[in-house]
């Protein structure tokens, strides 16, 4: 069987009226796996708000503070979303029930999980791991029920593919799981929807955190051996980000690598979850991402050995809040491995640099301003003769075939045509990325710079 397997980011389930037409009905109803993600703003209710980190659910049950209102928040959007498809055919009274038997059965472990903790003989890290794990499969085990039930109920044949693993006792690896849902399917005369939430013993919140239903969809893609996989976004990937640059100033990117994808994630873009992408690049699998509201839109399609015939920036790309560390010690010329203490240091902290730079006797490294910490700064201050912290952007110029000159020139002179000073400036021998520190008041401006200076020959 030629399966496709696609997955549904949460912005676009919201709007699944679109999703149905645009995505789903338009192909063939057999042979299709879709995993998809929660509605949008659950998961940041039952866990934390990303971008904001009010508490959900979990946050409130570690800090032993009362979650029940906010359990109650969580049912009253669930119910709100339903509302949104009753003219799709959902069957309302069918999916209120879905939702408050499950929610009863997370407010009964909860309240279990927090008796065992007042014991206090065990290991709470473990406890408040397990409800984070079942907190999160809440939201995508909700859009799949939906889902199957609103296609069903329009005639359709669809099955679900719960790997929540709600209320069983096998003890399946996340692989494990897979295999045992996905090794006998048979869809030749219907389409699957699968949660992007997979039960497993090593606990899939804890190996890929928040990126988990990206991740899912990468083994389930890898397990059935397919050649393409689809991610449908509710944004093109785009050669800028058209809300800085302008609509007109931005065009879908058509072609590009996993190497790409990866300097996107390293600055906290992620077109794909770094994770997700290894295990595509692993299994030769191709990546097609395609904007959910434009389906007749090829989208961009990724792969491992993708070089553009042509010498050319693709996308120009940036972090608008990052800290740069300027580490001077006039002790440092000379000396083998200075740098690894500094290293060590980050490690210790679980905190990745984006950016590394390096003189006789200064480092500069930035991070991302949501990782740094005052005792991450007071560490490196103990032990080195300077420690500065500035607020910065990143922008980055990339590109799959930027190896000819020029292109670190023309990036300069925009800025200094723009009055705009480079902080601190780096590249790599395989010159997929150009790296450009700037102070935060000049970021918009250094996109949309550098954005015009590319721009007319993408």
């Amino acid at each position: 069987m030629n399966i496709l397997v696609e997955k549904i980011g949460g912005t676009s389930m919201s709007q699944f009226d679109k999703i149905l037409k645009n995505v789903i009905l338009n192909g063939k109803m057999s042979n299709r796996i879709f995993i998809v993600s929660a509605y949008s703003g659950i998961t940041d209710l039952l866990l934390e708000n990303k971008k904001t980190k009010e508490p959900g659910v979990y946050a409130l049950f570690i800090q032993k503070k009362d979650y029940n209102a906010k359990l109650v928040e969580v049912v009253e959007l669930m119910l709100g979303f339903n509302r949104k498809f009753k003219n799709l055919g959902l069957d309302m009274e069918a999916s209120e029930n879905f939702i408050r038997n499950r929610m009863e059965s997370i407010r009964n472990y909860l309240n279990s999980l927090s008796h065992i903790l007042e014991i206090g003989y065990i290991d709470k890290n473990e406890l408040h791991s397990a409800a984070r794990e079942f907190l999160s499969a809440l939201g995508e085990s909700h859009a799949a029920f939906n889902s199957v039930n609103v296609l069903q109920n329009q005639g359709y044949k669809a099955m679900l593919v719960d790997l929540s693993g709600y209320d069983d006792d096998q003890h399946y690896t996340i692989d494990e799981r897979i295999s045992a849902a996905f090794s006998n399917i048979d869809l030749r005369d219907k389409i699957a929807i699968a949660t992007g939430y997979v039960k497993g013993t090593e606990g899939i919140m804890k190996e890929f955190d928040r990126g988990y239903s990206e991740v899912a969809f990468s083994k389930i893609a890898a397990y059935l051996k397919i050649k393409e996989a689809v991610i449908h976004k509710e944004y093109h990937l785009s050669s800028a980000d058209p809300k800085i640059v302008g609509e007109a100033n931005s065009k879908p990117i058509l072609f590009t690598s996993y190497s790409v994808a990866d300097q996107l994630a390293d600055i906290g873009m992620e077109a794909i979850h770094p994770k997700t992408s290894k295990i595509l690049e692993k299994n030769n699998i191709n990546l097609r991402i395609k904007n959910s509201f434009e389906p007749d839109h090829p989208g961009t399609l990724i792969s491992s050995c993708y070089i553009s015939p042509r010498e050319v920036v693709e996308i120009i790309a940036g972090c608008e809040k990052i800290m740069l560390f300027e580490i001077f010690d006039s002790m440092m010329v000379g000396q083998y491995g200075y740098d690894l203490g500094i290293m060590q240091i980050f490690s210790d902290h679980k905190i990745s640099y984006i950016f590394k730079s390096t003189s006789a006797n200064s480092i500069s490294v930035a991070v991302h301003e949501r990782d740094f910490t005052c005792t991450l700064y007071d560490d490196l201050e103990k032990k080195y003769e300077r420690i500065e912290s500035i607020p910065a952007s990143l922008v980055n110029v990339i590109g799959t075939n930027l190896r000819s000159t020029g292109f670190l020139y023309l990036a300069s002179k925009a800025m200094y045509e723009n009055n705009i000073n480079i902080e601190a400036i780096g590249t790599t021998y395989s010159q997929q990325s150009i790296q450009i520190v700037v102070k935060r008041e000049y970021y918009l401006r250094s996109v949309i710079a550098l954005n015009e200076v590319f721009l007319n020959k993408l």
